[in-house]
Formats: structure tokens, C-alpha cells, sequence
């Protein structure tokens, strides 16, 4: 199994980014991505899921109506748009996936990880 994020970078404040993770090697419509995000000296923390089905599960209140998540499974890749970005959601962020149908697992039961792209948010 891999996951391959892509689309970090830096922005201002109340700017947006979109992040990729395209999955190989997992059987298809048949797992959940979960994206997650470790701030500097902060321990690593779920943000939200996406299931095979489509339906979301928000981990973390703090993005509730700034982040979405979306799944192309012709391409095997779910995204994650951030509008509003504020300075404190500077962080490491990474995807996750573990095999699921129909469901989210909790944060601490992801089997796979990608490498994390730095995003950045500062004036």
C-alpha cells in the first residue's frame, strides 16, 4: 500500500489549499482515507475521514466548516480543500488509510501513512 500526498505549500491567512493523497496497492472502493496534521511540539491529530461510501466523519471541531473532503475513486485519490486557513493550522499533514466498507475508523486505528506535506500559514 502507498499514499502519495501532494499540494502543501504556503498561504496567507484566510487563504485556501487543496491536498492530494492518491492511494496504490489497496483494493478499490474498499478502504477509508483519513488526513491528519502535527503541529510543531503538538502530538499528531485526526482532522477527518472520508469512507468508501463517501460519507465524511469530522475528528476535529477546530475545521468544521473550513475543510471538506472529497474521494475520486476512478483515480483512487481524496482530497482535502482548507479554505479560511488561519495560522494555527500550520502542520505537517498527512493521509492515512486502513481497509473499510461504508465506515471511518477511529483516529488511532489507520494502518497506512504518507509521507506529509508542510503546510504553512502566515502573513
Amino acid at each position: 500500500v502507498q499514499l502519495v500526498e501532494s499540494g502543501g505549500g504556503s498561504v496567507q491567512p484566510g487563504g485556501s489549499l487543496r491536498l492530494s493523497c492518491s492511494a496504490s496497492g489497496l483494493t478499490p472502493n474498499y478502504y477509508a482515507i483519513g488526513w491528519f496534521r502535527q503541529a510543531p511540539g503538538k502530538e499528531r491529530e485526526g482532522i477527518l475521514c472520508i469512507s468508501s461510501s463517501h460519507g465524511s466523519t469530522y475528528y476535529a471541531d477546530s475545521v468544521k466548516g473550513r475543510f471538506t473532503i472529497s474521494r475520486d475513486n476512478a483515480k483512487n485519490t481524496v482530497y482535502l480543500q482548507m479554505n479560511s486557513l488561519k495560522p494555527e493550522d500550520t502542520a505537517v499533514y498527512y493521509c492515512a488509510t486502513k481497509p473499510a466498507y461504508g465506515h471511518c475508523p477511529t483516529p488511532d486505528n489507520y494502518a497506512y501513512w504518507g509521507q506529509g506535506p508542510q503546510v504553512t500559514v502566515s502573513s
